[in-house]
């Protein structure tokens, strides 16, 4: 059976990390989502816990994708399933210098791990979690960035956010 593991923070997911989900479901026998906890990002919109149930939501309609969570290392991760396969989604060729240099520090922790890089549909290249958060926090319209199931719980979040 392949797997395929798509990490990320997902603080929102956005229609640009569905589309490379729903890409991997084809070519996959499981896909894997894995909430990852990033240190880099100092003041996540959501908890991991409120990511994993809006990831959850947004794949159910996907039957052989499920939706898990880690707070360490990817490669660390990845040692749990036999063969597989990361996928990660590239927007622009600055995605790719980041995502390269992530996978040679990956391979070097599990030289096991393999990553396949799948280039974003043209028209989520623009598209970001950091992009929807702000976009978000002005109340802007959130339809067609960001799965309509969630579009709710991100407003209200950020009108949290606004209101101190």
């Amino acid at each position: 059976m392949s797997i395929a593991i798509c990490p990320g923070s997902f603080d929102p997911i956005t229609l640009g990390h569905l589309n490379i989900i729903r890409r991997a479901s084809r070519i996959f026998d499981r896909v894997v989502v894995c909430v990852m906890f990033n240190s880099t990002k100092t003041s996540p919109m959501f908890s991991v816990e409120e990511r994993v149930d809006m990831v959850r939501r947004a794949v159910a309609k996907y039957p052989n994708v499920t939706v898990d969570c880690s707070d360490g290392l990817l490669a660390e991760y990845a040692r749990q399933f036999d063969g597989a396969v990361v996928v990660k989604g590239l927007r622009a060729a600055s995605d790719f210098e980041y995502e390269f240099q992530m996978n040679l520090i990956n391979k070097k922790i599990n030289p096991e791990m393999e990553t396949m890089f799948l280039t974003s549909s043209e028209k989520y290249t623009f598209l970001s979690s950091s992009i929807v958060r702000e976009m978000a926090r002005y109340d802007a319209d959130l339809k067609g960035l960001v799965p309509d199931e969630i579009i709710d719980e991100i407003r209200e979040k950020a009108k949290q956010w606004r209101l101190g």
